[in-house]
């Protein structure tokens, strides 16, 4: 057992940050395993080595957001306690807490160690790759980022693709024309995006032309410049619509690629061309891949169990992605 000792100096910020009846510390406790106790602004924590480290760095995060005027919520500390493991240490460059992405709606931060490498590698690369089980923030990450680097005015252009593989349901038997039995494939990029800027905005830039979504197939025989690309749901793409997509991109572009190969819904026997391409391209510099796990889900807690569940079911299946 270990036990350490401090004090912190602000005593409005020391009350919003064990929360009202001590909620915020208790959950501390509940996540990691420890015994949390307060003395006016000195804390004490007791319980392994590791936790017990785990859990400083998690208060020291949450006081440094607070001295910054971020609100500390029940999200917020469940963020800090992802945020303070041992991964969190090997992330390069820049103190994890000053990670933001600035848009017109919210000022985006990390979630996990994770988060913050995915953001950092989206900055340094022109293509990258994040991979892993929904609800870790590929999407939502890489459609904040390129919101803030279209207001900063790096780039003229957002452009947002999914490849419409059907997944045992027929478009042919949706009503309407094509936009409209396309939209709803495209529909969690939109809801991204209005997340980040006001619906006005959103709808103008879209009329102009400066944000784009749209089917894969829209993507061939165009050169995209000055442009922040997304391909979502890449794991559902062939070999060949995968190197059409990533022989898109022009001057002054980056290319954001994400995917999730538990979840292929291409026909038995077709190879992924997010899988493929993984391959061909790993030795090639500036590409950078990024890998989630369950642990870095931050929706309902519930979800990350049930990704955990089907991830050691794969394990024991297919072997190890």
């Amino acid at each position: 057992m270990a036990e350490i000792s401090f004090e912190l100096y602000n005593n409005t910020l020391v009350q919003q940050l064990v929360g009202e009846a001590d909620t915020h510390l208790k959950l501390i406790e509940t996540l990691l395993g420890v015994e949390i106790g307060t003395f006016g602004n000195q804390i004490t924590i007791k319980g392994s080595d590791a936790a017990v480290s785990q859990a400083k760095n998690a208060i020291d995060i949450l006081y440094h957001k607070l001295s910054k005027g971020i609100a500390v919520s029940t999200e917020e500390v469940k963020a800090a306690v992802r945020m303070s493991d041992g991964d969190a240490q090997k992330i390069d460059d820049k103190n994890l807490n000053d990670i933001v992405l600035k848009t017109k709606k919210r000022h985006i931060y990390p979630r996990s160690a994770t988060q913050a490498l995915y953001i950092q590698e989206m900055m340094k690369n022109e293509l990258v790759f994040g991979l892993g089980p929904a609800g870790t923030g590929k999407t939502y990450l890489a459609v904040a980022l390129a919101v803030s680097m279209m207001l900063e005015g790096k780039i003229d252009k957002i452009i947002l693709s999914r490849p419409a593989v059907e997944a045992g349901e027929n478009l042919g038997f949706l009503p309407g024309d094509l936009k409209d039995k396309v939209d709803p494939y495209l529909r969690p990029l939109y809801d991204a995006l209005y997340e980040m800027l006001p619906a006005e905005q959103v709808d103008k830039k879209l009329a102009l032309g400066e944000i784009e979504i749209a089917p894969l197939a829209f993507m061939r025989g165009r050169t995209l410049s000055n442009a922040f690309v997304i391909l979502d749901e890449a794991q559902n793409t062939t070999p060949m619509q995968m190197k059409m997509f990533l022989t898109r991109l022009g001057e002054n572009s980056r290319m954001v690629v994400n995917g999730d190969l538990s979840q292929v819904d291409l026909p038995r026997g077709t190879i992924s061309g997010l899988r493929d391409s993984l391959d061909t391209l790993k030795d090639i510099p500036n590409i950078s891949s990024v890998r989630f796990s369950a642990a870095d889900v931050v929706r309902h807690g519930l979800v990350a169990k049930i990704v955990k569940a089907y991830e050691e079911k794969s394990k024991k299946i297919y072997g190890d992605e």
